[in-house]
């Protein structure tokens, strides 16, 4: 059986905006992916976490920085055939001050990981929505103007990092938005054009058909 890693924050977990509750399964991205990749014999593991960056430790949340774990959890699951990774919305926060760039950094030091832990595995990394243009106004006081700023930057610089690093790369952003409920989430119609979207370029991957 193949093995696909979803490592990622609150939209990968999905969670439903506004709240602290999680959508039910055949809701979520993951599950609907599952549903889809069931019958050719592969099975999705689930691995998102509310406030997860790529290397910030959340001085109020411990257990946050991906670096921190994702090597256990590459052992935990091996073997695996795909890793996704889409992470880098709360690495916009303000506390961390970090541009597009810095992020992206991050994210380089997550390829490298998966590269030396799983090097069979393929590797997807996907540049997330973008944060609403006033989500700091009411809705999520850990961002700024400045951060919805850096998280429209994140696409082309995860596109960059991903011809430089050979693995595959998708932007969730060309097909959903947040909701407006919160500025920060998918929502039931995001989750599902996400899911179709991701869908259709796992197939494509695992079928050796996608090109980098």
């Amino acid at each position: 059986m193949k093995q696909i890693l979803c490592f990622g924050d609150s939209n990968t977990y999905g969670l439903i905006p506004g709240t602290t509750e999680r959508y039910e399964w055949g809701v979520r991205w993951t599950s609907r992916l599952q549903d889809r990749l069931q019958t050719k014999g592969i099975r999705v593991i689930e691995e998102g976490l509310c406030g997860r960056t790529t290397v910030f430790d959340d001085p109020l949340r411990s257990g946050r920085r991906g670096t921190e774990l994702l090597p256990t959890l590459l052992e935990t699951h091996q073997p695996l055939s795909l890793v996704v990774m889409m992470l880098g919305t709360n690495d916009c926060k303000t506390v961390y001050a970090a541009g597009a760039e810095v992020i992206g950094l991050g994210m380089k030091q997550l390829i490298k990981i998966v590269k030396e832990k799983q090097p069979q595995a393929n590797i997807l990394i996907v540049s997330p929505i973008l944060l609403g243009e006033d989500i700091w106004n009411g809705y999520d006081p850990e961002f700024s103007k400045e951060s919805v700023e850096t998280s429209k930057g994140l696409g082309a610089v995860y596109e960059r990092i991903s011809a430089e690093e050979g693995v595959f790369y998708l932007a969730a952003e060309t097909v959903a938005v947040a909701s407006k409920r919160d500025r920060e989430h998918l929502d039931q119609e995001g989750h599902k054009a996400f899911a179709d979207l991701i869908g259709q370029k796992i197939d494509d991957i695992l079928e050796g058909g996608e090109k980098r």
